[in-house]
């Protein structure tokens, strides 16, 4: 079973009582003007607020639908449980999709120190608990500059990285031992904005093929008391910025022309 299925069918009742049944609500067809479907045929970029427990692929099947483009694609998934900037090409702006991943992202977000998670996020729970009133200002600022620049990073083995075809996460829930190798990545920029233990809130950019998650999983190791990603939002991919994007509900009033 896919992650994106696996996601939702573990967290349905969690998310209909959390924000109701409206992310899902199946709503009657419209038939898109022609001369705007054409536009969307041609390509497009378009950029998307995604909402909290969406899957990437819930966004671009949704457009997909709504357009009624079959050549619509996201250019870098955002999990389920982060929010932000979520780029989808259509038409002949899919053969760009690789040159927008490739560029340098931006995220904040929150950590919650004193703890980990299996999946170093909050789709599995909190364990492992540990004291954490040492930590200062002082701490957390000088941490960071072992996260800064070029640096090795292991992935989450909840991940959809790929082992002989089968997803790490697919092993990790068969309870299957992963030979994780360490990946090269580039971290820009790392700060903490705002502190209000255990939590404390972050801004991020980096390279492609970072893992926000192992970031901070990896941070609390080098704290000494663990750490797990509590929310995350990104805000820019290279130029492009999530205040210029548009929700999924705002993109569909403009369709219907009701933006």
């Amino acid at each position: 079973m896919a992650k994106k299925e696996t996601y939702r069918h573990k967290n349905k009742e969690r998310i209909i009582a959390l924000e109701g049944d409206a992310g899902y609500e199946k709503k009657e067809r419209f038939i898109i003007d022609p001369d705007l479907q054409q536009t969307y045929a041609e390509g497009k970029v378009i950029l998307i607020d995604k909402p909290l427990h969406w899957t990437s692929f819930d966004v671009v099947r949704k457009i997909r639908g709504l357009i009624q483009v079959k050549k619509t694609g996201h250019a870098g998934t955002l999990d389920p449980l982060a929010t932000g900037l979520l780029i989808v090409c259509t038409g002949k702006f899919t053969k760009k999709i690789n040159e927008y991943m490739a560029q340098i992202k931006e995220y904040s977000g929150h950590f919650t120190l004193g703890a980990v998670t299996p999946t170093y996020d909050l789709e599995s729970n909190p364990e492992q608990q540990k004291e954490f009133a040492f930590v200062t200002p002082e701490l957390l600022h000088h941490t960071t500059q072992q996260f800064t620049g070029t640096i090795q990073q292991f992935p989450p083995i909840y991940s959809a990285i790929k082992k002989d075809g089968v997803a790490l996460y697919e092993l990790a829930r068969r309870g299957e031992e992963v030979d994780l190798k360490a990946r090269e990545i580039s971290i820009h920029h790392f700060e903490i904005t705002q502190i209000e233990l255990p939590v404390i809130a972050f801004k991020v950019t980096c390279s492609t093929g970072t893992y926000i998650r192992s970031l901070a999983h990896d941070f609390g190791q080098a704290l000494g008391c663990g750490a797990y990603l509590s929310s995350l939002r990104r805000t820019a991919i290279g130029d492009f910025k999530v205040e210029d994007g548009v929700t999924m509900e705002e993109f569909e009033k403009a369709l219907r022309g009701q933006g």
